[in-house]
């Protein structure tokens, strides 16, 4: 039988107002321990609560925190700020308010984190950990444009293909329609926004081979020679790959990954 939760590892909700009047949610979970907490931060469109394994999983030790970035689960929808650099200020701004942390960021947060770090520096970081998204190392994923020109289209039909597809273990139906109807909560070209298809693939490489904190990469096999090639120009970077998983390989695999992110925790400690 599980044990009760004690009142500081219970899951709470609670908000953050950025500089410019947004509101974001966020999840938070367990009590002061270690030296660092642990924040996650979802991908396109996806909520906090796609972390609920890691969260559940990793509070016992560390605080954990799990963030909707702006237009995403539960934080405000705003009229604006839907850009990699607005973004990536967000994510400084509730970093440094809680720092030092371990920041997760999977797919596009993860080109968040490094916009963030690019523009804001790495000083709230304590370690950073990517998750399955490409870092501009080769060889270059295949463009993305028939997904976005399909969501002019016939969006909400594209949105549940994309969750499905996301996980490599199917989830219930009930999970993946609350995941598109939270798609929908932003309008069409704010989501489209929140592509950077402008900027150069160099761009992240520079950042990331240039990081000067302990940084995890986990991928799947879509993106493992691009972090094979990183590790060839940046020796101290750990990659993981996980073979048999989804985009959302932490979903699939969840008890393998939160045991990797709270070994890398406790290394950062040694």
């Amino acid at each position: 039988m599980a044990e009760p939760d004690r009142p500081g590892l219970q899951t709470t909700r609670e908000t953050f107002t950025t500089s410019d009047g947004v509101r974001l949610s966020y999840l938070r979970r367990g009590e002061p321990g270690g030296r660092f907490s642990i924040l996650l931060v979802p991908g396109w469109s996806l909520p906090a609560s796609v972390w609920s394994g890691q969260i559940d999983a990793l509070a016992s030790s560390r605080t954990v925190f799990a963030l909707d970035p702006r237009g995403q689960g539960e934080s405000d929808v705003p009229d604006h700020g839907y850009d990699i650099s607005t973004r990536a200020r967000d994510l400084h701004e509730f970093a440094a308010a809680h720092a030092p942390v371990i920041v997760v960021g999977w797919s596009l947060a993860a080109l968040e984190t490094l916009q963030a770090i690019h523009l804001y520096g790495s000083a709230p970081f304590a370690g950073v950990v990517l998750v399955d998204s490409s870092v501009g190392e080769d060889p270059a994923p295949a463009p993305g444009t028939l997904f976005t020109d399909r969501l002019r289209v016939e969006r909400e039909p594209a949105l549940k293909d994309f969750m499905r597809a996301i996980f490599r273990i199917a989830r219930p139906e009930a999970e993946l329609r609350g995941l598109v109807d939270g798609a929908l909560r932003l309008p069409l070209e704010a989501s489209l926004s929140l592509f950077p298809a402008t900027i150069p693939r160099e761009h992240w490489r520079e950042i990331v081979r240039a990081l000067d904190r302990p940084l995890l990469y986990a991928v799947t096999p879509q993106f493992s020679e691009q972090a094979f090639n990183l590790r060839q120009h940046r020796r101290r970077t750990r990659v993981e790959v996980f073979h048999r998983a989804g985009h959302a390989l932490f979903a699939d695999e969840p008890d393998r990954f939160s045991r990797l992110l709270l070994h890398f925790a406790r290394s950062l400690s040694q």
